[in-house]
């Protein structure tokens, strides 16, 4: 049922990627008020001054303190610092919380100070996640993977998958780095934490809860730093013996009914996707080689809109409220 009043929601952490897009989507949501946006590094300067594009679009500043008259909280900080977060501050049980972080996302890291974190993916976890209080954002290179290979491991049709993924330099975060400069991405790509990336556990756990098997096939992920700002392209690659047309009708009906999730017969592209909170998603097959392609925005479908997604279902609201973004496409 639709709550009367508005949802009134903190923010912690909101001077960083993440943070930017969760307020230009909160702002711009019918149903939340934003009561505070905590930066211990920006305090009392105006929204506006760091994130310039929300320049005539609010008029707050950022908030020293961190209160109490509110029904969510979302933290938007790095790894690690969620779980030094919940253990310096006692947050009261009334007030849900969101974390961006990868702090909470494994089982055996999802529980703190009593409160049980659930993994906030809407495509496998809606029931759960409109029933709790606590959720802990997907990562966005998980996300994105998972989504390409859910409806397998559902069908109990994964083998060993090869992926590839490159991402734009957002994905590194706000804070400065060689390989986040203009000089050094330009004309450029390069790979990095090849079969280690730190979301491989995150993505076998959610295989494994999607399939019923304690064990999953190998997933051998090789991420690559792209030459653009914003959006993920993944393409995973495995041997399955269902024909094409069949593994369409799997994946449609997977995904029927998730309204942010496009299964297409055509070749899919980045634009597509940048700037709103859809999953597009191509199969290919070549013999017994199956290839599956999945699009994101990394800052929407991968952290913020998917943040704001998961708070739309704790609170009763539609799905889609507030996420109904058109793509940078031009």
């Amino acid at each position: 049922m639709r709550m009367k009043s508005k949802v009134r929601a903190g923010i912690i952490g909101g001077a960083g990627y993440t943070g930017g897009e969760l307020i230009r989507l909160l702002i711009n949501h019918p149903s939340v008020e934003i009561v505070y946006i905590h930066s211990k590094s920006n305090a009392d300067k105006d929204i506006s001054s760091v994130h310039q594009d929300l320049l005539g679009q609010t008029s707050m500043k950022f908030s020293h303190e961190i209160g109490h008259n509110i029904d969510v909280l979302y933290l938007c900080v790095g790894h690690g610092d969620s779980l030094k977060f919940m253990q310096e501050n006692d947050i009261p049980s009334h007030i849900k919380i969101i974390s961006l972080s990868q702090d909470f996302r494994l089982k055996e890291n999802s529980v703190i100070k009593g409160r049980q974190f659930i993994y906030g993916l809407p495509e496998i976890n809606r029931k759960a996640i409109r029933s709790s209080d606590n959720i802990s954002n997907p990562g966005c290179f998980a996300s994105s993977i998972e989504f390409g290979l859910l409806p397998l491991a559902k069908n109990n049709l994964l083998t060993d998958v090869y992926s590839t993924g490159i991402t734009g330099s957002t994905g590194a975060g706000q804070s400065k780095s060689e390989t986040s400069h203009f000089s050094w991405r330009e004309n450029n790509v390069q790979a990095y934490k090849s079969l280690k990336h730190q979301h491989i556990n995150e993505i076998n756990e959610t295989l494994s809860s999607v399939s019923g098997n304690d064990i999953v096939p190998s997933i051998n992920f090789v991420p690559w730093r792209g030459d653009f700002t914003r959006g993920i392209f993944i393409t995973s690659q495995l041997k399955c013996s269902e024909t094409l047309p069949e593994l369409y009708r799997v994946y449609e009906k997977f995904y029927e009914g998730h309204p942010f999730i496009s299964v297409s017969h055509d070749p899919i592209f980045l634009k597509q996707v940048v700037n709103t909170n859809n999953c597009f998603i191509n199969l290919e097959q070549v013999g017994d080689i199956v290839v599956i392609h999945s699009v994101i925005d990394n800052l929407l479908k991968g952290a913020s809109g998917q943040a704001v997604q998961n708070m739309n279902l704790m609170f009763g609201l539609d799905e889609t409220e507030g996420l109904k973004l058109k793509a940078n496409y031009f």
